[in-house]
């Protein structure tokens, strides 16, 4: 069994879709769970409607062009299924009777409810087109295999639970090779609610799915020929990342590198299942693998870039000492309300922090003026490098204003304006 993932803009569109086939007839022998991500920016355009629904401005126009847009892609790639069509009305119209209903108090567990829609849509026009060019499937619901608990927007996995769940999928599935087509990003809650996993969080569900089934391997397609040692967007001499291992790879997306979720790799890890980064564009490029052999990880730096940092001290009125309590209960406000701490650094009387500057951090900057002295730079980037050396690191910080400097013997992250 291996376990295929296809993000967002793999199948934006009905040649998206087509090409997800192509890469499919490759894999012809093979039993294959396909995990998929919503469309295209549907995610996005579905955190729109989210919000309308939330402030009690009813159903935003947004999900009729959604509606349209899925309907005509499913059009395209399997015109001949009436069945994948009523089934994709009937999701559409269970959503807007949701959104035509009243906002429930915790806005996270709206979102979860309504954005999980996107990999559903997507999900059943791939297994429509799969069966319409021949290449036979199962279309299952994750929700009925990830179960989590209910920490909306960012549920944990309920492991147990879910691999008891998956222990008959298999033998359920008719055919042979075995083909499943299911949902990255979302489970189900112990109390009958969808969850989500974070944003990004297919590449997660991949390695869930592998975890749970002891796949043979897991590969991550994209539009890139692997993973690089930093973004080319960003750099303009980057270089693949051939071999890396577990612990580097981990080391990389916790640090910020977009190509792998900061989760995927530790079930992986845990049953020494490799991962594979492959471009669906050009099948015959060499990826990247990502397994327990560390003998290349220090060859090539690697650099992350995040931008739009928020750099926030906090201080206490009373001018007395950073001491555990103060950090005991500004770490609680943090996981409150979900705000995820990039980089920290405390002195005698100060504890700074660097945060993604979004409306959560800044409600969080305010909830913390109530106790404390809090002063912030914003428009921060924060800069992380791998394997570094100093004449890279001139280099790299040429013209730039350094408010804080870290190092250890293999990392080094900056926090620049």
């Amino acid at each position: 069994m291996k376990v295929f993932k296809f993000g967002g803009a793999s199948v934006k569109d009905a040649q998206g879709v087509r090409n997800l086939s192509k890469v499919l007839t490759h894999f012809q022998d093979d039993d294959l769970v396909i995990v998929v991500s919503a469309m295209g920016k549907t995610t996005n355009a579905l955190e729109k409607v989210v919000e309308q629904f939330a402030n009690g401005n009813g159903v935003d126009p947004g999900l009729e062009t959604l509606r349209r847009g899925h309907l005509a892609i499913l059009a395209e790639v399997a015109p001949q299924d009436v069945a994948a069509a009523a089934e994709l009305i009937l999701h559409f119209d269970r959503l807007n009777t949701y959104l035509n209903g009243t906002p429930s108090s915790n806005r996270d567990r709206d979102y979860d409810h309504v954005v999980s829609y996107g990999e559903l849509w997507s999900t059943l026009i791939i297994s429509a087109h799969l069966k319409s060019v021949q290449l036979a499937n199962t279309w299952v619901d994750a929700r009925t295999i990830v179960r989590t608990d209910e920490l909306y927007r960012a549920a944990r996995i309920d492991w147990a639970t879910s691999e008891l769940r998956a222990s008959t999928l298999l033998s359920e599935v008719d055919g042979s090779p075995k083909r499943i087509v299911t949902q990255g990003f979302i489970g189900f809650s112990s109390e009958g609610t969808s969850t989500t996993l974070g944003r990004e969080g297919s590449d997660f569900s991949a390695a869930i799915f592998a975890y749970l089934l002891d796949a043979e391997s897991v590969t991550i397609w994209k539009d890139v020929p692997g993973m690089f040692n930093a973004d080319p967007n960003v750099f303009p001499d980057t270089k693949l990342l051939s071999h890396i291992s577990y612990r580097e790879a981990i080391e990389l997306s916790y640090f910020g590198a977009s190509v792998i979720h900061p989760r995927t790799l530790q079930p992986l890890q845990k049953k020494n299942i490799p991962l594979y980064v492959r471009s669906f564009v050009d099948l015959n490029a060499p990826g990247s693998t990502i397994d327990d052999r560390s003998e290349n990880d220090s060859l090539i730096p690697s650099f992350i870039v995040k931008p739009k940092q928020l750099l926030i001290s906090i201080t206490p009125r009373d001018l007395s000492f950073i001491v555990e309590d103060n950090l005991s209960d500004i770490f609680k406000r943090f996981a409150t309300m979900n705000v995820r701490i990039e980089l920290m650094q405390n002195s005698a009387v100060a504890f700074s922090v660097v945060v993604d500057d979004s409306s959560r951090a800044r409600s969080l900057t305010e909830e913390l003026r109530k106790d404390y002295e809090v002063l912030y730079n914003d428009g921060c980037e924060l800069i992380t490098v791998r394997h570094y050396d100093e004449v890279t690191l001139e280099e790299l910080l040429k013209h730039k204003e350094v408010l804080i400097e870290q190092r250890s013997r293999t990392t080094a992250r900056f926090v620049v304006k």
